[in-house]
């Protein structure tokens, strides 16, 4: 990522500004600091990039670009959950062994990745690679009777944690019914309340498990995310991030553990969340199999910048459905701002730079950043540095070439 500073066109404002899920409201990030620290839920690796998830990891690549913009470095985590149902059940249904599965779709997630032109994070850790951290972690809540056993398998005691619900802000009864459509378990026998989360499951035949002194298992998916978080950024975090379906009861799951391991609270200082991407009247997710899906799009000769830009084209906190027209839109702008880059002279660039700036700046509004580059396109002028600074202020804040 170039630095504009290097162009001469440096910021003295170094406020950063996001829409704060649990609160609602905009709220500064990284202020006072030169380190900001990120983690975002990554893939379950069992089927291709679709838009929904290049939409969400897109989000995090502006704030990377953002804050280091304002002069705040990211240390950006993210996991894969490299072990998991819906993973394990893709395999038996395709007779695939469930690591070349994972293998195959990781390495597809890089490369649609690396041609979206997404910042990649400092540490990628899966979860069979953390179940050292997951035991250990598991371990010491047990031990301080945050966590107990059901049948051989362990569960999280919410009412460890006192600041549960400030996540999400959902009443009981609506926690329970999104708990069971979401991969909990509310009515198993012997929990001690129906929202009590697995933290570790012991081994089943068939099904992969690894030794550890919790015995022979496996890692329950919200303390994976604990345990990565917490090993890898510390014990609290500046932002916690992915799609808005993680908010409950992932995100308030994982942040729970993290409160009764740390006894810190809150475990992030902010929460972002990139709202979902619909397709045929649907949420776009592989369960419903109603994809668009990113190496598709490559394969037909779609050009990945039009893709990203089709993208910033919405504004991370609001649901959208995506039209096929969409690419069509996309692709005849990223013709026009090329032409208009590659251009002698122009403009001057300073102007659109700062309303770039104070769109992104001020909650990561993509669409409006758009607009000042198009309205600096559709401008005549005769300085002759404006195109090249241009260019590379578009390269530096919104990833476009």
């Amino acid at each position: 990522m170039p630095a504009l500073s290097a162009l001469g066109i440096a910021s003295s404002d170094t406020a950063v500004e996001i829409r704060d899920t649990p609160s609602g409201e905009r709220k500064r990030i990284g202020e006072g600091k030169s380190l900001l620290t990120l983690y975002v839920c990554g893939i379950t690796p069992y089927d291709a990039t679709h838009l929904g998830h290049a939409a969400t990891y897109l989000l995090f690549d502006e704030l990377q670009r953002v804050c280091r913009d304002a002069g705040i470095d990211v240390r950006y985590v993210q996991n894969v959950t490299d072990v998991d149902d819906p993973l394990l059940e893709r395999a038996i249904v395709t007779g695939e062994d469930w690591t070349a599965l994972a293998e195959r779709e990781i390495e597809l997630f890089r490369t649609d990745m690396t041609a979206l032109r997404i910042l990649a994070p400092a540490e990628y850790i899966g979860a069979v690679e953390a179940i050292p951290d997951v035991a250990s972690a598991v371990a010491r809540l047990r031990d301080h009777g945050e966590a107990y056993d059901v049948d051989g398998d362990i569960y999280f005691s919410v009412a460890a944690a006192p600041g549960f619900g400030e996540v999400s802000h959902l009443p009981a009864e609506e926690m329970i019914k999104i708990f069971g459509q979401r991969g909990g378990d509310p009515d198993r026998s012997g929990k001690k309340d129906p929202l009590d989360s697995l933290l570790w499951q012991s081994a089943r035949p068939g099904e992969p498990s690894w030794d550890t002194p919790l015995g022979a298992g496996r890692p329950g998916w919200h303390i994976e995310c604990t345990a990565i978080a917490m090993r890898h950024l510390g014990d609290t975090i500046d932002v916690q991030g992915g799609g808005d379906d993680l908010v409950f009861p992932h995100h308030e799951m994982s942040a729970a553990a993290a409160c009764a391991l740390s006894g810190r609270s809150p475990f992030a200082g902010a929460y972002l969340h990139q709202a979902m991407v619909g397709y045929d009247g649907e949420k776009m997710s592989k369960s419903k199999g109603n994809l668009v899906l990113v190496s598709k799009l490559r394969e037909d000769g779609v050009d990945p910048m039009a893709i990203r830009l089709a993208l910033l084209n919405h504004h991370h906190s609001e649901a959208w459905e995506w039209k096929d027209e969409e690419i069509n839109s996309a692709t005849k702008r990223l013709e026009i701002w090329r032409a208009a880059l590659a251009r002698k002279s122009g403009p001057s660039a300073e102007a659109f730079i700062g309303e770039m700036r104070s769109s992104l700046r001020g909650g990561l509004n993509t669409p409006e950043a758009l607009k000042a580059v198009d309205r600096w396109c559709n401008s005549e002028g005769k300085d002759e540095k404006a195109p090249q600074t241009a260019k590379a202020a578009v390269d530096a804040l919104l990833g476009i070439v």
